[in-house]
């Protein structure tokens, strides 16, 4: 019985100096993490690489504990793979959603199908990303009621486990330009020639400029993917249809400025059109036809 005693206050003893050496571990973590927080604070002064070092610096401490603090309590384990594969299979069930979201958390800052300040859409939302954690990420919603893809003002966190089971769609990785399209309709009886070469104009001289720097954009980003453009310069292309001649106006732009570029073409061809009397927009239109008129007639 005596001993039994004796071994019950060692292991007590045991679990008190464990508790007060990892406590130790962790303050002495936190503190130096702050440290190095406040010396980035003050060196770093553009605020994406602060961000991504903040980030860093609170990842690797936090895995650093992990590690240390593993081995005090499991100090019979002298591997961390061992330590490691005990630990997994005792919370691979239970934490299946947590487990799921931290491998879509590694896979993000492995394979980066995006990072912080790029805009994506996963699923049916999208944003620019604000946040990314081990558990989830955050966008800063786009669209919805709002036109044009601009900001709704609303975050939405989404768990990183969506990342294996929704489409993630990139709007500036690799080649930071998207196309848009904008169409309008003449009148069958416009000067639709005349017309054509007004809205070349027009794209011409409001669209981006394909410079050196783009055109090294996608050599780059050819070199990873299997994008290939023949012509980047603006087009417009024309359709004929019921109500109708249908211009389509195709031309590349920066993610963010869709909206004002849209602006800037639409004010440039209504100032355009209406110094041309053979030029005029189709709308819908309805006619009537008197039958009594031709009844009368005859």
């Amino acid at each position: 019985m005596e001993s039994f005693g004796l071994n019950l206050i060692n292991l007590e003893n045991i679990t008190i100096q464990k508790l007060i050496i990892s406590a130790g571990v962790i303050v002495f973590l936190l503190v130096f993490n702050s440290v190095i927080k406040f010396i980035i604070e003050k060196k770093v002064k553009d605020y994406r690489s602060r961000y991504n070092l903040f980030k860093t610096s609170t990842y690797t401490i936090v895995f650093v504990g992990i590690f240390f603090v593993g081995r005090i309590w499991f100090l019979g384990f002298q591997t961390i793979a061992t330590f490691l594969g005990l630990l997994s299979a005792g919370i691979a069930i239970a934490l299946k959603d947590i487990i799921l979201n931290l491998a879509g958390w590694l896979f993000i800052v492995w394979r980066k199908p995006f990072i912080v300040g790029q805009r994506i859409q996963i699923g049916e939302d999208s944003g620019d990303v604000i946040d990314i954690r081990p558990f989830q990420f955050t966008i800063l919603e786009i669209g919805k009621w709002v036109s044009a893809e601009q900001s709704t003002g609303r975050m939405i966190h989404i768990p990183n486990g969506n990342i294996f089971t929704l489409p993630v769609k990139n709007y500036e990785s690799g080649f930071a330009y998207i196309w848009n399209e904008l169409n309008i309709t003449l009148t069958f009886e416009s000067n639709w020639q005349k017309a054509k070469e007004i809205l070349q104009e027009i794209l011409n001289s409001t669209s981006p400029k394909i410079t050196n720097q783009v055109e090294k954009q996608i050599i780059d980003a050819s070199k990873k993917y299997m994008i290939f453009y023949k012509n980047l310069t603006p087009i417009v292309y024309l359709q004929i249809k019921e109500n109708g001649i249908f211009f389509s106006l195709r031309y590349i732009c920066l993610p963010r400025n869709r909206r004002t570029s849209e602006n800037i073409i639409y004010e440039s061809i209504l100032s355009a059109f209406a110094t041309h009397n053979d030029i005029d927009f189709a709308y819908p239109t309805t006619r009537f036809f008197d039958n009594t008129k031709e009844a009368k007639d005859k």
